[in-house]
Formats: C-alpha cells, sequence, structure tokens
C-alpha cells in the first residue's frame, strides 16, 4: 500500500462494490462464468456450521468440492451437498486439484499453523486462495503465502467478515471520513468463556493455540480499520488462570496499541470470560458496536442517537460473494494477504513484549 494511504484505502474498500485503485496480478476466469467453484479444505465446526450453509446462498460462488482427512465425513457431505467423486481430496492428493477446472478457489479452514502449508499448494495448483483468520503463525509463513499467490497470478483473501458485516463498515465510513470528529481513543476486547480439551489446537501454542491468536486479532483490526491508520509500538501481558488447560498458551491477553498521533488503544483477549465490544471515543462524540464480532447481530449506536441495526443476512455469504465478486471482476479483496500479515506482525510483538515484561516494543 506504498502508493496510497491507508485512509483512502479504507475509503476505496468501505463497500464491498468499491473498485480499488490497486492493481492485482491475475489470470483469472472469464467474466461469462457465473458461479465461481469452492473446495474447502477442513470440515470442522467452522465449514461444516457457517462456510457450507453460506454457500449455499451465494450469487457468485458455490460449493463443488472438499479436502478432509476424516474419510468417514465424505459421504454425509457428498449426500447433502451433491459432491462428485471427483471433487473429494485428501491432504495428500489436494495438489491435483490443478487438473480440475471445476474448483476456482480454495478456503483453507485448519488449525492456524497449516494455514500456509496448504495456502500454498493451493496457490500453486493455480487456483485462488482464501484464508481464515489469523492468517498464519508469522510474518515470514504469510509473506510466503503472498509470495505464492503472485507467483501463480492468483488472488489471496483472509476471512476478516467483519470489514464485509454492513455495521463495521459503516464505522469504518465514519472513522475515515471524521463523521464524529478525529478518534481520541478505542477500546476492544473480544472473548468467550472456553473449556478447551488440553489437546485441542487452540489450547496448543506450536499450533497457533491461545486467545490471542483466536480471539486477539478481532480487536487489533479493529483497531486498524477504525483509525485508518497503523501501529507503531505495543505493550502486552499474556498469562493464563487455568493452567490445567491453558499452560501452554495465553488464557488471557491485554495490550495496548500506540499510533503515530499519539493516540492509544486499550485490547483484550480472553479464554476466561465473555467479552465483545468496541467502543471508539472522538473528538465530536462516540460510536460503539456491541457485540462487534459475533456471526450474526452485531450491533451499535452512537453519541448523536443513531442506531445501526443488526443485518439479517449471512455473514459469511456476504464475505465469500464478496471476495468472489473481486476475483471476478479482477480487483483487490477487501482484506488482501496484507492485511492478514500486517496483523501478525502485531500479534508477535504483543507476545515479545509479554515475554520481556510489558516493555514497549516498536513496530
Amino acid at each position: 500500500m506504498s502508493d496510497i494511504s491507508r485512509r483512502e484505502f479504507i475509503l476505496r474498500t468501505g463497500s464491498a462494490l468499491a473498485v480499488s485503485a490497486i492493481g492485482f496480478p491475475s489470470i483469472i476466469l472469464p467474466q461469462s462464468k457465473e458461479k465461481l467453484g469452492v473446495v474447502l479444505v477442513g470440515l470442522g465446526y467452522y465449514s461444516t456450521n457457517l462456510l457450507a450453509p453460506g454457500l449455499q446462498q451465494t450469487e457468485h460462488c458455490e460449493l463443488r468440492g472438499i479436502v478432509t482427512g476424516s474419510p468417514e465425513k465424505i459421504p454425509v457431505w457428498q449426500e447433502k451437498y451433491g459432491i462428485p467423486d471427483g471433487n473429494v481430496y485428501n491432504y495428500e492428493t489436494m495438489h491435483e486439484i490443478a487438473n480440475n477446472d471445476d474448483i476456482d478457489i480454495v478456503y483453507i479452514v485448519l488449525p492456524n499453523n497449516m494455514h500456509a502449508e496448504y495456502s500454498i499448494i493451493g496457490a500453486n495448483a493455480g487456483k485462488h486462495v482464501w484464508c481464515e483468520k489469523p492468517m498464519a503463525m508469522d510474518v515470514a509463513e504469510c509473506q510466503a503465502m503472498i509470495d505464492a499467490a503472485n507467483k501463480n497470478g492468483v488472488q489471496l483473501a483472509i476471512g476478516y467478515r467483519m470489514q464485509h458485516e454492513p455495521n463495521t463498515q459503516t464505522i469504518i465510513k465514519y472513522g475515515a471520513e471524521e463523521t464524529y470528529g478525529r478518534v481520541t481513543a478505542i477500546r476492544s476486547g473480544g472473548g468467550f468463556r472456553a473449556n478447551h480439551e488440553p489437546d485441542n489446537w487452540r489450547a496448543v501454542k506450536k499450533m497457533g493455540g491461545g486467545s490471542l491468536f483466536d480471539m486477539g486479532v478481532y480487536p487489533i483490526n479493529a483497531a486498524r480499520y477504525s483509525t485508518g491508520m497503523e501501529p507503531v509500538a505495543v505493550r502486552a501481558k499474556q498469562w493464563s488462570v487455568r493452567e490445567d488447560i491453558y499452560s501452554d498458551c495465553d488464557e488471557y491477553t491485554d495490550f495496548e496499541l500506540e499510533f503515530p498521533n499519539g493516540l492509544i488503544m486499550e485490547g483484550k483477549s480472553s479464554f476466561g470470560n465473555g467479552m465483545n465490544y468496541l467502543d471508539v471515543d472522538c473528538s465530536d462524540g462516540w460510536y460503539r458496536l456491541r457485540p462487534f464480532l459475533s456471526y450474526n447481530g452485531v450491533r451499535g449506536s452512537t453519541s448523536d442517537g443513531t442506531i445501526l441495526s443488526a443485518d439479517p443476512n449471512h455473514q459469511q455469504a456476504r464475505q465469500m460473494d464478496d471476495d468472489a465478486l473481486a476475483i471476478k471482476e479482477n480487483r483487490t479483496p477487501i482484506a488482501p494477504g496484507e492485511e492478514g500479515m500486517t496483523d501478525l506482525r502485531i500479534v508477535q510483538a504483543i507476545m515479545d513484549s509479554s515475554r520481556l515484561d510489558e516493555q514497549w516494543m516498536k513496530l
């Protein structure tokens, strides 16, 4: 984004249908292809309960294949969604998608430590890649994913569904246009009371577990899209109370982000208690979203009495349609790989700050 400011970028991408001025390398399909074919890589809760149902509501893409390491799931998915044998893969045969013209997009819905490997396999197969958040384990993996997409002329989009959500897009616009004046403070937290088994990947550090990776990226990303700025320093503390479950990773993370104008954002993530808020104070008022990251029911209010009512539409369907349309129109997606990599740089600094006794870390 060196050629335009982030604020300009947000203004241009605040609407899912806004055409970005940033070019994107592409080998994309002809405009005449009505729906792009999506293969879901990983058939856990998110694919089963949210993405697959969402793909039944999309206008620009549809479910055409699966990649799974659980053979018992295959007949269930085939019967429910009419997936032919030729569109079923496992992790060892996924590269063969390169020979399948029915598949245009791979959606990586795996534990965090597998995101980079399988995103790169998808890109090398010549398919566009959608990857769940957080993008990867570290900045180096993010860069490798971006490089693979660029080398193969395909798009890489990160599953930041909130940036597609209408009320979130409204507050992005408020910040960019300074509707309530300049932003003076941000407070945001994401968390829930979790009881993961000790071998669940969300409780295993080397697999990308912990509240920061799973929930902290929401307030981190919110601070960036609410201000239109990038933080310059971070200070943080990570800890666990229930050591029997979260001895290997953080149950709680508190962090502060400092922005170039001196603004300090207060962020929290948790597996110990519920929190779901984004509060933005401005020089001439305020606005908030509560809840701000739920799968439905995102709603908010402003200091002048404006009510941001919940949007009834399926969030994941909206996100996937937006990203499919970006492919069809050969323009940058709302949340490209660079967006995910920026958040991972902040995540790494948060972990470093906590390890170094809450020192301020420059970004």
